[in-house]
């Protein structure tokens, strides 16, 4: 999976590509000789000293192991420092671009800003250092300094200026999918609410009929419909005016039932105090009847032709299913799935066989996967299926009954032929790495190998397959 890499023309990029160049042409020759002569001899022990106070921090070590840092993260940090030791005035542009990518990978990975910022902070320090041992305190000293400065500032503003576009657009996705998930259906969510609110008054005023004692009744915000509205309902359609009068009407009505609606107050009160209660409900009922029709029928939560999640909800399926093995010691596992031969069945027998294919497949993913996993529909004739809670075997037995009940289960097309289908099946387990696009690419690699051994059949991902070639990354919608 190739990452794309900024534009040159990207007006962010050029302006501090721009300042970057211009901080190494003052520096001089002899101050970028001081800093490459460092590189190959300093960067794997400043490479160790960043994490060695980065896991020193809680929330790093509690998403990150030992065995991670040495394997794969220090060597790459190695990497960074011997970069920017080494940056010429005509490789700043692709310097600039590496840094966007590693901002995006910080943001999947959940890595706070102030910890990559103390750490880049502690390797200035330390690399201060190293220059005065090797160059001195004269000039050439000075200039090798400011130029590093600039060199690290500026790396570093290039990592946070994509760390938060990309966090925001994560955010307003995970925003839409919770929205999404609670309503994919508006129509029935919002009468199984309404009936719900409605009970509750029944039930009210039948414990009034019967002369119970409503001071022990079941206050609202404490109902079904209460706890839906407090937990679910206010997160998914947004802090706005109708919800804080809801929540009002709530509070309003609760207040009224403990304090007013008790077994010794005068009748007449009583009755006016009930017909009370009965309004505001009315007035929340009325509110959350707008707040469903604002939502509208939320086409883009879902691919029109097979009625599966979007694709663009993906990262937030598998960032939450990574805090969850995180914290239950648990995995989860990927499956990319390719339908075998498709362009042949759209150019044989038209694109309406093809979408018959698609919606046929959809359905078999969605029947024979269990209620608790994730089915997308990931774009072509792709489909990406998310097991929650499964070990490597869980998930090959998984895989393997899907490639089955696939190839034996022929499209029917709309003269009533039968047309025989197949796909090709790559699978992967989450392997503890914090970025959801290393399960992704095992999984790719993975189908790409099973089309290559020759079609309807499945094939479990590793870090020894080669990369699939020609495709791109996650799209970042």
């Amino acid at each position: 999976m190739n990452i794309a890499t900024p534009s040159p023309a990207d007006p962010d990029s050029s302006a501090l590509a721009a300042a970057w160049q211009q901080s190494l042409v003052t520096a001089g020759d002899d101050a970028r000789q001081v800093l490459s002569g460092m590189a190959e001899g300093n960067a794997a022990e400043l490479a160790a000293h960043f994490y060695k106070v980065m896991m020193n921090d809680t929330r790093a070590s509690r998403s990150l192991s030992h065995e991670q840092v040495r394997g794969r993260l220090q060597p790459a940090m190695q990497r960074w420092v011997s970069d920017l030791l080494q940056a010429t005035p005509e490789n700043v542009a692709q310097l600039i671009a590496n840094q966007r990518i590693i901002g995006d990978v910080h943001a999947r990975v959940g890595i706070p800003v102030d910890l990559v910022t103390r750490g880049t902070r502690v390797l200035k320090q330390r690399l201060f250092q190293l220059i005065w041992q090797h160059a001195g305190h004269g000039e050439t000293a000075h200039a090798a300094i400011a130029s590093l400065t600039a060199s690290f500032d500026i790396a570093l503003e290039g990592m946070t200026l994509a760390y938060s576009n990309a966090r925001e657009r994560s955010s307003r996705t995970d925003a839409a999918y919770r929205l999404f998930s609670l309503v994919q259906n508006v129509g029935t969510e919002r009468e199984r609410q309404r009936a719900l609110l409605l009970d509750w008054e029944n039930t009210l005023l039948y414990a009034l009929a019967a002369q119970g004692d409503v001071g022990s009744f079941q206050p609202l915000a404490r109902s079904e419909f209460g706890l839906w509205f407090t937990h679910k309902g206010i997160p998914s359609f947004g802090e706005s005016s109708e919800t804080h009068q809801i929540s009002n009407l709530i509070a309003e009505v609760d207040q009224l039932l403990r304090f007013a609606l008790q077994l010794d107050s005068d009748p007449g009160a009583r009755f006016q105090q009930l017909q009370d209660v009965r309004s505001k409900v009315s007035q929340a009922r009325t509110l959350l009847g707008m707040l469903f029709e604002r939502i509208g029928e939320l086409d883009a939560g879902c691919d029109a032709l097979t009625n599966l999640l979007n694709r663009r909800f993906l990262p937030t399926v598998l960032r939450r299913e990574i805090e969850l093995a995180e914290k239950s010691g648990g995995s989860f596992g990927v499956l990319l799935l390719d339908l075998d031969h498709f362009k042949a069945i759209n150019d044989q027998y038209g694109h309406e066989a093809g979408d018959r294919a698609l919606q046929h497949v959809a359905a078999l993913l969605s029947q024979f996967t269990r209620g608790s996993d994730y089915v997308f529909r990931y774009g072509g004739e792709e489909f990406v299926v998310v097991l929650v809670a499964v070990d490597e075997r869980q998930a090959l037995v998984i895989a393997e009954g899907l490639c089955r009940r696939i190839a034996d289960a022929p499209v029917t097309l709309a003269d009533g032929q039968a047309l025989p289908i197949s796909a090709s099946i790559g699978a992967a387990l989450y392997d503890g790495h914090p970025d959801y696009e290393r399960v992704m690419a095992r999984a790719d690699a993975a189908m790409y190998q099973a089309k290559k051994q020759g079609r309807n059949r499945v094939v479990m991902g590793s870090d020894a397959l080669p990369a699939a070639p020609g495709r791109s990354a996650l799209r970042r919608e």
